[in-house]
């Protein structure tokens, strides 16, 4: 199974740090960002990887190459201006996948202990999307989606936060144009409409580094050690 870090976004709400450098670089314990995806992913045995960009991505491919000195292949989707997730992926779908194949999506800009192994066999011959949902942070306390017997429903008094962290059909973006913006939360909610979009809750360590002071958080406690499983 391939796997696909979503790293084009602008980073706005880190600037100034992200005026001169891509978020997915910015240091945790003065190893960028991405590095802790990707050796991660590596760990659990998915070595192809596909990363898009668009701000300064040039930075991105200057700093991982093709993989080669983290044990992986990194392939990258260049973006002139961000598509978006679903648009992203749409573009680089003919990287990621052959045939029907499902892949592993992860946010470049979250923080989690997230065991990935766990999706490497996950059957998504009849659903859509399988989705990693996690307790709500102090930024989205009514959630995103409600999960009740392994089944994500849009919406319920139980809502949970979509993690960021996913196992995606090809078949999830059939109707998105190839090279134009797009969302991924409306393809979600028409799955799960469909009823064709499974979840599971995940207690671990997560974190959206959407902050300054979040990665600072972060930093610090990658440093002292408080994160299992890096």
């Amino acid at each position: 199974m391939r796997a696909m870090i979503l790293a084009a976004g602008l980073g706005t709400r880190m600037r100034p740090l992200t005026l001169t450098t891509p978020k997915p670089l910015l240091p945790v314990n003065d190893q960028p960002l991405i590095y802790y995806h990707i050796q991660r992913l590596r760990d659990a045995g998915v070595t192809e990887l596909v990363i898009n960009h668009a701000w300064l991505g040039e930075q991105i491919e200057t700093a991982l190459g093709n993989g080669d000195e983290l044990g992986v292949t990194i392939r990258y989707s260049a973006e002139a201006e961000p598509l978006e997730t679903a648009g992203g992926i749409k573009k680089a779908l003919p990287l990621l996948v052959e045939g029907d194949e499902p892949f592993l999506v992860v946010n470049g800009d979250v923080f989690s202990n997230y065991p990935f192994s766990q999706l490497l066999d996950f059957d998504l011959s009849d659903d859509l999307a399988h989705l990693i949902l996690v307790d709500n942070p102090e930024h989205n306390t009514k959630g995103d989606f409600c999960l009740q017997d392994n089944r994500i429903v849009a919406s319920g008094e139980c809502a949970l936060t979509f993690s960021g962290i996913s196992c995606l059909s090809p078949r999830l973006f059939d109707g998105v144009v190839t090279g134009q913006p797009a969302a991924l939360a409306p393809l979600l909610r028409d799955a799960i409409s469909q009823g064709r979009v499974s979840g599971e809750y995940f207690s671990g360590f997560w974190a959206d580094i959407g902050t300054p002071q979040r990665l600072t958080e972060i930093d610090h406690a990658v440093r002292e050690g408080a994160i299992s499983g890096l």
